[in-house]
C-alpha cells in the first residue's frame, strides 16, 4: 500500500482519460481512511479544472477512493444539484501522495433538482468505447459497477447513507476549516 499524506495534507487529485491525456485535478486535503478506503475533501471555491474549463467547487464536498480502484464518490454538502456523483474509474490509485486514475466516462448520479438517480454519459461511454478502444472486460466490469453503485445509492446502503458523508464533512471542518 503506498503511504498516505499526513491528515489535513494538502493535495491534487488528478484524473487523465484512456488515451492519457489530462482531464479533471481537483485541489483537496487527505482526510483518512475507513473501512471503505481514503475520503479527500475539498472546500467551496477550491479549484476544480479539466483542459478548457478552470472553475471552483460548488459548496464542500468529501470524496471516497476505494481500495477497489474502480470508482471515486463525491458528496456534496451543499450543491445546488448534485448530492452525490460517483466517477467510474480505472485504476484509480495513490500515486506520490495524491489519487490518480483513468475516467471511464459513466457516473452515478443523485440528484437534488428532481431527476432523481440516475447513469450519467452513457453516450459517452459507447463514443469512448469505440475511440479509445476500451478492452471489452474492462468496458463490461465498468459498466457492472455502475449498476451496482446505482442500486447501492438507491438502497441508501452504506457508505451512501448519509451519515458517513456528514462524518467525513465534520472532518473537512476540523482539518481545513475556514
Amino acid at each position: 500500500m503506498t503511504e498516505r499524506p499526513a491528515l489535513g495534507s494538502p493535495l491534487v487529485f488528478r484524473w487523465r482519460k484512456w488515451d492519457g491525456s489530462p482531464h479533471w485535478e481537483h485541489d483537496c486535503v487527505y482526510l483518512g481512511a475507513d473501512r471503505w478506503g481514503d475520503w479527500v475533501g475539498q472546500r467551496d471555491g477550491w479549484r476544480s479544472a479539466r483542459p478548457g474549463v478552470d472553475g471552483v467547487a460548488e459548496g464542500d464536498n468529501v470524496t471516497l477512493v476505494p481500495p477497489s480502484g474502480e470508482f471515486a464518490a463525491t458528496f456534496n454538502a451543499t450543491h445546488p444539484r448534485i448530492e452525490i456523483y460517483i466517477d467510474l474509474g480505472w485504476d484509480i490509485r495513490w500515486e506520490a501522495g495524491a489519487p490518480t486514475g483513468i475516467d471511464m466516462d459513466l457516473d452515478v448520479v443523485r440528484a437534488r433538482d428532481g431527476r432523481g438517480i440516475y447513469i450519467d454519459d452513457r453516450d459517452e461511454f459507447a463514443e469512448h468505447r469505440v475511440q479509445f478502444g476500451y478492452p471489452l472486460d474492462i468496458a463490461s466490469r465498468v459498466e457492472q459497477v455502475a449498476l451496482d453503485l446505482e442500486r447501492a445509492v438507491t438502497e441508501e446502503s452504506a457508505p451512501f447513507d448519509g451519515p458517513t458523508a456528514a462524518h467525513w464533512l465534520a472532518q473537512l471542518d476540523r482539518l481545513a476549516g475556514r
